[in-house]
This record gives structure tokens, C-alpha cells and sequence, in this order.
């Protein structure tokens, strides 16, 4: 029998709560449709932000829970992608799992540096020789940078970029996990198992075991 986290359950519990307002708050916009000082999209765009809300709190939580028992860096990882999609700088980090992923790769420059946020935001600024490529961490330890993933061969949209296709390509052919941040958006986005799913930290907290 699966056993829950008493985070788990607390989450899951703000869920069906933020849910159940969302519905009642869609239901009232239901009733409401045919008044005719009614401001549509007014209400819409709170639902929207009702919406980004959960997506925050969803999106960060279940990272988290992928990444907890490979590596401790959660919060310098939520620190240096933050800050690196406000700038606009684009960057791919692996973070690798139970499958060992340096066969997948063409390896690039060594590192074997300790993680911190600093580090990781300082090798994908534009100009560094390391930024275009792929970061990989395995455990607390920077392992390498520039490193190049292989692309996924799926159909894709013709709006993603190499960086979200290496994410989808290794993903696909490991359960690494990898981090993307888009340098034309800034959005943030990470992959698993082949699919994408965008990605808006809701700040970095400590899991309750």
C-alpha cells in the first residue's frame, strides 16, 4: 500500500480546496452570463490566476519529489533557474537519477565542482565558453558542462528549440531529469520520461519526511 508523506497529503489536500473554489468560482461566472454588466474578462483573468497558482505549487512540489532522493540541491537549483529566467539566459541542466546517462552524452568540459546556485547561473551567462551546452549533476556535484544530449527524434512542436528537444531526446532514453530554461521566453520548463511540462517555482521549502 502506497504510504503518503504528511506533505503529500497536505498538498494534495490545498489541491482539492484550490479545485473546489475554482469551481465554485467558474459556476458563479456560469450563472452570471447573461447579466449584462458583467465583466467576462475580468473574471476570467482571476480563474487565470487561480489557475497559475495551483500550477505553481503543482509544478514545484512534484520537482522537488522527482529530484529529492538523487540530490539535495532543490533550493540552489529553484535559486539559479529563477534567476536565469528572469535574464532571459538560456540553460539545460541533467540531472541524473538511477540511469547512468555519460553513455547517452558527448561529454564536454570537466568540472567536479560543489553545487551552488552562483556557479550554475555563472556557467550559462552568454559568452561563457560553457553556456551552450548541457550541464550534468550527479548527487551535490557539478560533474560537467557543455555537454551535447541527443535530440529527440519524436514530432515535436516546430515552436521548441534545440535545448527542449535535447530535455525530451535524453529523457526519453533515461530517467534523468533535465531542466531547460528558454533563452527567447524565459520560461522554465523540465522534462521527464519524454514529455515536457512547464515549470513555475512556487519558491523553495524543505520537504517534511
Amino acid at each position: 500500500m502506497f504510504n503518503q508523506t504528511n506533505e503529500e497529503m497536505a498538498f494534495k489536500l490545498n489541491m482539492k480546496t484550490h479545485l473546489m473554489q475554482l469551481t465554485e468560482d467558474a459556476n458563479e461566472i456560469i450563472g452570471s452570463l447573461d447579466q449584462t454588466e458583467q465583466c467576462l474578462l475580468c473574471e476570467l483573468e482571476s480563474l487565470h490566476d487561480q489557475f497559475n497558482e495551483m500550477h505553481a505549487e503543482a509544478s514545484s512540489f512534484y520537482l522537488q519529489t522527482y529530484m529529492e532522493e538523487y540530490t539535495p540541491g532543490f533550493a540552489e537549483f529553484s535559486i539559479a533557474i529563477e534567476h536565469l529566467s528572469k535574464q532571459k539566459h538560456g540553460a539545460l541542466i541533467v540531472i541524473q537519477r538511477r540511469d547512468e546517462v555519460e553513455g547517452l552524452i558527448q561529454r564536454g568540459t570537466n568540472l567536479h565542482a560543489e553545487m551552488s546556485a552562483s556557479l550554475i547561473e555563472s556557467i550559462f551567462y552568454p559568452g561563457n565558453p560553457l553556456h551552450d551546452g548541457a550541464l550534468l549533476v550527479k548527487e551535490s556535484t557539478l560533474i560537467s558542462a557543455a555537454n551535447v544530449l541527443p535530440l529527440t527524434t519524436k514530432k515535436v512542436s516546430p515552436t521548441l528549440g534545440t535545448r527542449h528537444r535535447a530535455a525530451i531526446g535524453l529523457s526519453s532514453m533515461s530517467d534523468a531529469l533535465v531542466l531547460v530554461v528558454s533563452e527567447e521566453t524565459g520560461k522554465m520548463s523540465f522534462a521527464k520520461e519524454g514529455v515536457l511540462y512547464p515549470l513555475t517555482l512556487k519558491g523553495s521549502r524543505k520537504k517534511t519526511l
